[in-house]
C-alpha cells in the first residue's frame, strides 16, 4: 500500500511540476505540492527503513524513494531561494545515471505485467531526469518538452498506477 500512496502523490507533483514548466503555474505556488510530496515520499522510505518489518528490500525501496523526495524539496528550495537549478540539474544527472540500472534489473526481473510497467516506469524516470539536468546544467531549451515529459510521466509513471494499486486492480 506504501507504493501505491507514493505512486499517488509522485503523479500529482510531476503533473504540476509539468503544468508549471509549461507556464500554467507560477513560481511562488509550485513549492506546495513539491514539499507536500517530497513529505509523502520521505515518511514512506522512514517508514520502509526504519519499520519493524524493514529488510534489505524495503531498505532498497526507501533508497531509491529517497530519489524523488529530494527532488522535490529542491525544487520547492529553488522556489524559495531563487537558485538557477544548476545544482539541482546535476543531481538529476546522478539520480538518472541511478535510474537506469534499476530499470533494467526491474525489467530483467519482472514476472508479472506490473513488474514490466515498473521497470517501465524506472526508464522513463531517467529519461525525465536526464531531460531536467539538460534543463538546468547544461541549460538546453527545452523547458516545453520536459513540461510535457513531465505531464505523461505524472500521468502514466504515478496518477494511473497509483490509482491501480489503490484499488487492487495492479497485483
Amino acid at each position: 500500500m506504501l507504493l501505491s500512496l507514493s505512486l499517488l502523490y509522485v503523479g500529482a507533483v510531476l503533473c504540476l511540476n509539468g503544468l508549471w514548466l509549461l507556464g500554467r503555474i507560477g513560481d511562488k505556488e509550485i513549492w506546495v505540492i513539491n514539499v507536500f510530496s517530497g513529505g509523502v515520499t520521505l515518511l514512506i522510505s522512514l517508514q520502509m527503513a526504519f519499520g519493524p518489518n524493514a529488510d534489505a528490500a524495503s531498505v532498497k525501496g526507501a533508497a531509491l524513494t529517497l530519489l524523488f523526495s529530494f527532488t522535490y524539496f529542491w525544487i520547492a528550495f529553488n522556489r524559495f531561494n531563487g537558485a538557477d537549478g544548476r545544482g539541482l540539474g546535476w543531481f538529476s544527472l546522478f539520480v538518472a545515471i541511478t535510474a537506469i540500472p534499476v530499470a533494467i534489473d526491474t525489467l530483467q526481473t519482472a514476472t508479472t505485467t506490473w513488474g514490466v510497467w515498473f521497470g517501465l516506469n524506472w526508464a522513463a524516470w531517467a529519461i525525465l531526469w536526464f531531460m531536467f539536468f539538460l534543463l538546468l546544467s547544461v541549460q538546453k531549451q527545452i523547458a516545453k518538452i520536459t513540461g510535457v515529459a513531465a505531464l505523461l510521466c505524472g500521468i502514466f509513471t504515478g496518477w494511473v498506477p497509483g490509482l491501480l494499486l489503490l484499488n487492487g486492480a495492479l497485483k
